[in-house]
């Protein structure tokens, strides 16, 4: 078994070094499929919200990097990696990632199709992986101007979205389940830019000038609505498209203190909870 994680380490340093020539932004990931270094603050309760300003390892997606030098560094600090992560969002793809998941029991490809017919949008040729459990993820390329925030089952069920802050498991990589892999065909495609009829269903509508009291106040208890829905898997995703939601639409501030509390509630601790609000909040500080 030691010598098997030993050659899936090396192989998973191999394809993130592979993905970095491409532009493509990498961590090391476990076999779960999480990131594979841990938070150096995961000990202090009171440390502020950190994205790796403290200059180490253990800050998820914000370890990403094309460096190849500091791409060594991070699977040397994690020899147990077995796969790797991509960042979404980033320069120079501000990569997209339609997840169509098999584990819902609805036909997501289906729901795709019907979007695309409903939209008149056509999904173009582009780097499709093969995910163990027979789904697929499609990868599209964004505009750098406009930010998409991760979400699951919100555009339609069985369909997740990896957007800004998210990252989706690169093929080569070996999880619990199996190996991720390219579609034949795919693997040395360029992300295809997303139609821009899907990318309007992707990102939050922009802030109305009009949003009355009653208005806003009913649109802030649905996302907290929407927050404290959350499944296992889903609650960073949720928490963080509706402080997206909420920011975009002018009521970060006066819903901050009731999504921690929804977050906290569906069982994220309360400095994970603030530390993706605030990200949410920086991300969508340049929407008018």
């Amino acid at each position: 078994m030691a010598t098997i994680d030993r050659q899936a380490a090396t192989l998973a340093l191999a394809h993130a070094l592979s993905a970095a020539e491409r532009g493509l932004a990498v961590i090391p990931l476990s076999r779960t499929k999480l990131p594979a270094l841990r938070s150096p603050h995961r000990d202090d309760p009171t440390a502020p919200p950190c994205h790796g300003e403290c200059d180490r390892f253990g800050h998820g997606v914000y370890d990403a990097s094309t460096d190849p030098h500091r791409i060594r560094e991070l699977f040397a600090a994690a020899p147990w990696a077995t796969g790797y992560g991509i960042a979404c969002g980033l320069d120079p793809y501000h990569l997209i990632g339609i997840d169509l998941d098999t584990k819902s029991g609805t036909d997501s490809s289906a729901a795709l199709r019907e979007l695309a017919l409903r939209h008149l949008f056509t999904i173009p040729e582009t780097v499709v992986v093969l995910t163990p459990s027979g789904g697929r993820h499609l990868w599209l390329s964004g505009p750098p101007d406009i930010v998409v925030p991760n979400s699951a089952g919100r555009l339609a069920p069985g369909i997740d979205i990896r957007g800004a802050g998210g990252y989706l498991v690169g093929p080569g990589s070996r999880t619990e389940h199996g190996v991720y892999s390219t579609a034949p065909g795919t693997g040395r495609l360029a992300p295809a830019p997303c139609p821009a009829s899907l990318l309007r269903l992707l990102t939050p509508p922009p802030r109305s000038n009009t949003l009355t009291t009653s208005s806003a106040n009913q649109q802030g208890q649905g996302l907290v609505q929407f927050v404290l829905a959350a499944h296992e898997g889903q609650r960073n995703t949720r928490l963080f498209w509706a402080a997206c939601r909420a920011y975009e639409n002018g009521l970060g501030p006066q819903v901050t203190e009731a999504l921690v509390d929804a977050a906290v509630r569906t069982g994220l601790t309360e400095r994970e909870a603030r530390s993706t609000i605030t990200s949410a909040s920086r991300m969508t500080t340049h929407h008018p």
